[in-house]
């Protein structure tokens, strides 16, 4: 009995471990550090890059004290966390929640950021606000699932916190009442929590790396920090943690269904051959000359990274370009089915896709992203493909490209073998190198949330 007793109590453990893990995505549980549009024009520089600097608070009325400055510094972080993504509802009051995020253990809401006294963070002080940005502690003393990314905001330091807590106290407060998340059991034990924590949580901010210059901290801090860019392209071990040997090494993203691709030099993969002046481009426009974003990345660049100013994305390239490649994978072999299976995509590509992406799959970049060594196609996973034949493929409206050019869904016209066959073709033409895709694989994709 007692061993019964002693490997139920682990499987409960491990089960609820990787809720804590896997949910690590930007959806917070009571509160979070977020909001913003508009960008602040001394934002970036008025945030320290070299970690923590120290600030007095003393509750909401000494930061607000600070003044306008503050507010906007404050607006600045959370454009650069786009924290307003996951707390406002759609067609709903900004920074209200309410917005329904769905995982593989149940569903989640945003909460309510706004000052609203009773159901968003007007009773708060600052130093609540820091608890949870930094300990993931709620200002009752609950502890928040990391779905809300504080394994990534424990890394601001407290002028940054008080910052982006003073912009917060600015928005027009919105009486929502928060939803409660609806998990199922045993993901809806909050206590058990504390195991997750103790085995893959630690609180500290920011350090400056001495033998590195001030560019490569601030994009190493924007990356690490606000921009909890590991939440999405760090996969996860089996329980939900980030896998810290593969660090932006790429991930699929549960229950969405999309890839986020290597953000390190994986050849083929990351972004080794990239330059930094492609990298931001792709960061700012949402479209660059070696392809163009979509899915949830599409809306972080919408909301987030193009608002960001030119210096803090250069910095951003700067830290991404430094991170050593992955191993690579190694190169598929083909047997004889891949002829024909090639041969089928080619006649699909040849009537569907030849007069935007060009018979050599150079495309005409930025309206017609190249297919020709894009490497989006010849991920380990073939989610992303995948999904834009079946569903479109829609780039960002933004400043620099505000009126993007979209591909039309081809869902209702493809069977799931055609999908197969012209993604596998595309995969492996004109040098590109990947497995081949299965009628399963699409299957599967087709009942992918949209979102």
């Amino acid at each position: 009995m007692r061993r019964a007793a002693a490997i139920a109590g682990a499987l409960l453990a491990l089960m609820l471990a990787v809720i804590g893990g896997l949910l690590v995505r930007g959806i917070a549980e009571p509160v979070e550090a977020v909001p913003a549009a508009a960008v602040a024009a001394n934002g970036p520089t008025a945030v320290a890059a070299n970690g923590p600097t120290a600030v007095a608070a003393n509750g909401p009325t000494a930061v607000a004290a600070d003044g306008p400055a503050v507010v906007a510094r404050g607006r600045y972080l959370a454009l650069a966390g786009n924290c307003r993504a996951c707390h406002t509802e759609r067609g709903g009051l900004a920074y209200a929640g309410g917005r329904a995020i769905e995982t593989p253990f149940g569903r989640m809401y945003g909460s309510n950021l706004t000052p609203d006294p009773t159901h968003g963070l007007g009773a708060w002080s600052a130093d609540d606000f820091w608890r949870a940005l930094h300990h993931g502690k709620s200002r009752d003393g609950r502890l928040l699932y990391p779905a809300f990314p504080y394994p990534s905001f424990t890394r601001m330091p407290r002028a940054d916190a008080d910052a982006l807590f003073a912009y917060l106290r600015t928005l027009e407060p919105a009486a929502t009442p928060n939803r409660a998340h609806e998990l199922r059991f045993p993901y809806n034990q909050p206590g058990l929590l504390a195991l997750w924590r103790g085995l893959h949580f630690r609180a500290g901010t920011y350090r400056w790396q001495a033998d590195r210059d001030a560019e490569w901290n601030r994009g190493a801090y924007l990356v690490q920090g606000p921009g909890h860019c590991n939440a999405c392209h760090t996969r996860r071990d089996a329980m939900g943690a980030p896998v810290l040997e593969a660090d932006l090494a790429g991930g699929l993203i549960p229950v969405q269904g999309w890839y986020a691709p290597p953000l390190n030099g994986t050849p083929g993969a990351g972004l080794g051959d990239w330059s930094t002046a492609e990298i931001v481009q792709l960061l700012k426009t949402g479209v660059s000359a070696r392809g163009s974003v979509a899915g949830p990345m599409a809306e972080v660049v919408a909301q987030s990274l193009q608002h960001l100013e030119a210096r803090d994305l250069q910095a951003v390239a700067t830290y991404l370009k430094s991170l050593p490649p992955a191993p690579a994978a190694p190169a598929p072999v083909h047997g004889e089915e891949a002829a024909r299976v090639f041969a089928a995509g080619a006649v699909l590509y040849e009537r569907h896709c030849k007069e935007c992406h060009g018979a050599d799959g150079r495309g005409m970049p930025p309206a017609y992203p190249p297919l020709a060594g894009n490497r989006s196609l010849t991920q380990t996973s073939p989610a992303n493909p995948i999904r834009i034949v079946l569903n479109g493929g829609f780039a960002p409206g933004t400043a620099g490209n505000p009126r993007p050019y979209g591909m039309p869904p081809y869902r209702p016209l493809f069977s799931d073998a055609e999908v197969a066959a012209v993604v596998s073709y595309i995969r492996n033409a004109w040098g590109n190198q990947a497995a081949l895709v299965g009628t399963t694989e699409v299957d599967r994709f087709r009942s992918a949330p949209l979102e």
